[in-house]
């Protein structure tokens, strides 16, 4: 199945949407389109943010209510129209974890393609009292140079993190397809 087909029908006239060639800025390019409306998906990235956070001196790393097995990750979520990567972040982080941030600085950008999505990832300095969200359902407190990063997405971030303290990030082996963690 073609990586956008689960999009089928035109969201303005609810004609099933065809994969076409059409020819744009950058050169021909296949599509899902509309045949009656010209409607296009484009299919864009989605902004997702991320937060690597330090919490009593620690990394705090959280598991999903949905995830299988014991994958802890960092704190993530979409970003609101209105609100720019920084209040997004710390919007997330007070959602999911009740903490303040204190400090917020930005690791980098990083493409996470299998998802399509781009992580917006922060390093958040927090304080207060850990109390998570329904989504979540238990958190860890790791010493730095103890964490483990995961070869994508946000694992990326965590390691870029690390090597700006110093750490040498070691990677985990990646889970098989069955068990891995969509929220990474």
């Amino acid at each position: 199945m073609h990586p956008i087909a689960q999009y089928r029908f035109c969201p303005q006239c609810a004609t099933p949407l065809q994969l076409r060639v059409a020819h744009e800025d950058g050169g021909a390019r296949e599509r899902l389109r509309c045949p009656a409306c010209d409607f296009t998906h484009w299919n864009n990235p989605t902004p997702v943010l991320a937060a690597v956070i330090e919490y009593q001196g620690k990394v705090l790393l959280a598991r999903n209510a949905a995830w299988p097995g014991k994958m802890y990750a960092l704190i993530t979520g979409f970003m609101e129209a209105g609100e720019s990567a920084q209040e997004g972040i710390i919007r997330e982080i007070a959602e999911e974890t009740a903490l303040m941030t204190t400090t917020l600085n930005l690791i980098g950008v990083y493409d996470f393609q299998r998802m399509n999505q781009v992580i917006i990832a922060f390093h958040a300095v927090c304080e207060g009292t850990v109390q998570l969200s329904p989504e979540l359902v238990d958190y860890r407190l790791f010493e730095p140079a103890a964490v483990k990063c995961w070869p994508a997405g946000t694992g990326f971030a965590l390691a870029d993190w690390l090597k700006a303290r110093g750490l040498t990030p070691e990677f985990i082996e990646f889970p098989k397809p069955e068990t891995y963690n969509p929220g990474d």
